[in-house]
């Protein structure tokens, strides 16, 4: 009886101790799931966007964008969340797949349609692509920029085309004047890291000219001057025209136009043969 008494103790202290370890485990688990101290390292500044680059557990590089109420993490390339939804790159790939398939099943004269909750699925991606091309602007990251706008931008292309419900296209379109500037910016950006403000400033004409032209195309004519797209293009523009270097020929119209305001003709005159022939070299050598 002895023993039996003494064995029964021991199993006893021995499911006691599980218990405890079960309980040291679990707070362990619990405490390690909370986020706070990670957002507590990496405070929220609502002045500027808050983005970093780590290495996950995979040795891979992540993107991280701290919003108000928490931690976004990214892929740098693919889609963002690390999917492959239906075994594709993107949603965006396993639609147009499908209306390829569609296409090739029923004809040319078959029409595909996008649903009211295939829209959706398609508005969740590209609600992840947004966040990483904002990140990667601030991160200066211009080609992924480049990479993450043209993907919403086909996407956008793509519900307009087929999608049935006009709301869902409306929810869509009304995002193509801020997804075509933050590639202009992208663009821009590229060339002036190489000092080549003249082509940032074509860059920011042409963009500015595409953007104005979806305005009055979609009879939104009217916010031709109230867009904050818009109007954030153009200060830009001006300012990298006010502040960049002039280009040789440039300093030459300069100084003959200081020449002609001094009055000192014979000056303006030579000023002036000079750009002739820099113009007249420049033709030859265009044709």
């Amino acid at each position: 009886m002895i023993g039996i008494d003494l064995a029964v103790n021991v199993f006893k202290k021995l499911i006691l101790a599980v218990r405890k370890k079960i309980a040291s485990v679990r707070r362990r688990l619990l405490f390690t799931q909370d986020f706070q101290k990670l957002m507590d390292d990496w405070p929220y500044d609502p002045s500027h966007v808050n983005v970093r680059k780590i290495k996950g557990r995979d040795g891979k590089e992540k993107i991280q964008l701290r919003l108000d109420l928490g931690i976004l993490q990214m892929e740098t390339t693919g889609r963002p969340d690390g999917e492959r939804p239906f075994g594709k790159a993107s949603i965006l790939d396993y639609y147009l797949e499908k209306a390829r398939s569609f296409r090739t099943k029923y004809g040319i004269g078959a029409f595909f349609i996008l649903n009211h909750s295939d829209c959706l699925k398609l508005q969740r991606e590209a609600l992840q692509y947004y966040h990483r091309f904002v990140a990667l602007l601030y991160l200066k990251e211009y080609d992924g920029v480049i990479r993450d706008t043209n993907h919403n931008l086909k996407m956008t292309d793509f519900v307009v085309h087929y999608a049935s419900d006009e709301q869902d296209v409306l929810n869509f379109q009304q995002f193509r004047p801020y997804l075509l500037m933050m590639q202009i910016r992208a663009k821009a950006f590229l060339f002036m890291d190489r000092y080549d403000f003249r082509k940032a400033e074509k860059i920011l004409e042409n963009g500015i000219s595409e953007i104005e032209r979806f305005y009055v195309e979609n009879n939104l004519a009217e916010q031709l001057e109230s867009s904050m797209v818009l109007s954030f293009l153009r200060k830009w523009s001006r300012e990298i025209h006010e502040s960049r270097p002039l280009s040789p020929l440039e300093k030459l119209q300069r100084e003959l136009d200081e020449a002609v305001n001094r009055e000192d003709f014979e000056r303006a005159a030579e000023l002036r043969d000079r750009i002739q022939e820099i113009l007249e070299l420049g033709n030859e050598l265009l044709s």
